[in-house]
């Protein structure tokens, strides 16, 4: 049995996970948990990595105190964001926030330069707004660039702090749309044609790669003894929840919700096809040379924002007491896309929605329960849509989708995707991401052993599962899905 440490950092909040992991024994221990509170500055909005530091090393030592010195540390992460440094290692700036609106109307910029389908045979990624290739175009007449010399996304950022380790996690690499789908590093000519240097860019690793050794500064401010060593893992928290799907076979789809919804397929190799490009559909690098194939799904940002706008103005506003209304109001009353761009940036969500039911002619919802139930049951249908595209465009069938992730904690949620998709729900772990996360840095330190089926299997033996069975109501799934296809085109998703 062997602890190691799994430093999570997601969109909203940050956890450090104590993990000990063994043959037969996979039980994690939350050491701390820190609010990741992004920061307007004038007109730009930007995350606050140095507090996300701060949390880590605070994580770090709690969970030093709770269980002795680890054999391993690995973070993971949100993708597409990233920090510069000059040449001494010194962070230029903190990192901008990809719903900073600086990218508006650049992906338009960069298909003027650069075809939408050779992006695409290069990169295999879908268009968003949000990707590294298109912040990185948006800021390329910065001082902040100008001056940079190195390039590290969030979690490769966090390590170098740590390490003094520089390196480029290739899952993580992989969403920049300037990794090449097909080399497995960076895209050299793209960076080169669209005014960047490749230099920038850091030597790419892989899951289960040594990335360092924790500095003196670190052991001494976190009460670690040493060496304690920091593995490389699935550092885009994706790979790492995907790497901990309790999955049997090749035959499934997943859903890894929380924020934004992941819906998608596991893959042996890419899909660059013409079908798939137009469906915006994502090949992104996965643990043990899979291909997570997959589009982007808006999620439960819908959900969280609608609450805070909520609790602005009433305080006792409680999510549990609004899910439990939902779930008795109707179903299907009211329905959104929830991939539609103006529902991206943060605000008064509930409006946005209001607006947008009036504008296709759908019911506004006429209560906080009401409006819940829409932004579920939408969800649901944008979850059918999506998976129902990948298992086409990829021929694969599926038996079951694995839902993980904060969204596995909704009942009504997970219901409601098994009725939409017409297929059982398997939710859990719901602390996915964290559980991949030691998963890989177990089996790096020789703790475990064997290929994603045996880390799986592990998951299977000892995580909590819950099984939820469609209700048999597929044809009013099917008519709702019809009508939400009149109000928006199912192969126009750009977020």
């Amino acid at each position: 049995m062997t602890g190691v440490i799994a430093v999570d950092l997601g969109a909203a909040s940050g956890r450090v996970v104590h993990a000990d992991v063994g043959p037969d024994r996979l039980a994690l221990t939350e050491a701390h948990r820190f609010a990741n509170r992004p920061v307007r500055l004038r007109d730009t909005l930007h995350w606050d990595v140095l507090a996300l530091y701060q949390g880590v090393l605070d994580g770090l030592r709690a969970a030093g105190r709770l269980a002795g010195d680890p054999a391993s540390v690995g973070i993971d992460s949100w993708a597409v964001d990233y920090g510069l440094l000059d040449s001494s290692g010194a962070l230029l700036g903190n990192p901008v926030h990809y719903r900073d609106s600086r990218t508006d109307g650049v992906v338009e910029r960069v298909l003027a330069e650069i075809p939408a389908a050779e992006l695409y045979a290069t990169t295999g990624i879908q268009l968003m707004p949000i990707n590294t290739i298109f912040q990185l175009v948006a800021a390329r007449e910065s001082a902040e660039l100008r001056a940079a010399d190195t390039l590290l996304l969030i979690p490769d950022l966090l390590s170098y702090w740590l390490t003094g380790v520089a390196g480029a996690e290739h899952t993580n690499a992989s969403t920049t749309g300037l990794f090449d789908v097909h080399t497995g590093n960076w895209a050299v000519d793209l960076v080169h044609r669209l005014g960047l240097r490749p230099e920038l860019f850091a030597q790419p690793r892989r899951p289960g790669d040594p990335a360092g050794e924790l500095l003196a500064p670190v052991l001494a401010e976190t009460g670690l003894t040493g060496p304690v060593p920091v593995t490389t893992v699935g550092s885009h928290d994706t790979a790492s929840a995907v790497v901990a799907l309790p999955a049997v076979g090749e035959r499934f789809g997943y859903i890894s919700c929380g924020t934004w919804s992941l819906v998608g397929l596991e893959l042996p190799a890419p899909v660059l096809t013409e079908a798939s490009r137009a469906a915006n559909f994502t090949n992104e690098r996965g643990v043990d040379g899979t291909i997570r194939y997959l589009r982007n799904v808006m999620g439960l940002w819908l959900l969280q924002e609608s609450v805070r706008t909520w609790q602005r103005t009433d305080p006792a506003v409680d999510l549990t007491a609004l899910l439990a209304a939902a779930a008795r109001q109707p179903t299907l009353r009211s329905i959104v896309d929830p991939d539609l761009p103006a529902f991206l940036p943060s605000g008064d969500m509930p409006a946005r929605i209001a607006a947008e039911c009036e504008r296709t002619g759908e019911p506004v919802p006429d209560s906080p329960a009401a409006l819940v139930r829409c932004v579920l049951d939408s969800l649901a249908l944008a979850h059918r849509r999506t998976l129902t595209q990948a298992r086409g465009l990829a021929g694969r069938d599926v038996d079951a989708v694995h839902l993980v992730g904060g969204g596995a904690r909704n009942d009504l949620l997970c219901q409601l995707t098994a009725d939409a998709c017409d297929l059982p729900v398997i939710a859990g772990p719901v602390e996915a991401t964290a559980v991949g996360n030691a998963l890989i840095q177990a089996r790096a330190i020789g703790a475990i052993g064997g290929g994603l089926s045996e880390l799986r299997a592990l998951v299977r033996r000892t995580q909590r599962l819950r099984r939820y069975e469609p209700s048999g109501n597929a044809r009013t799934w099917q008519r709702a899905a019809d009508r939400l296809r009149a109000h928006t085109s199912t192969l126009d998703h750009s977020l």
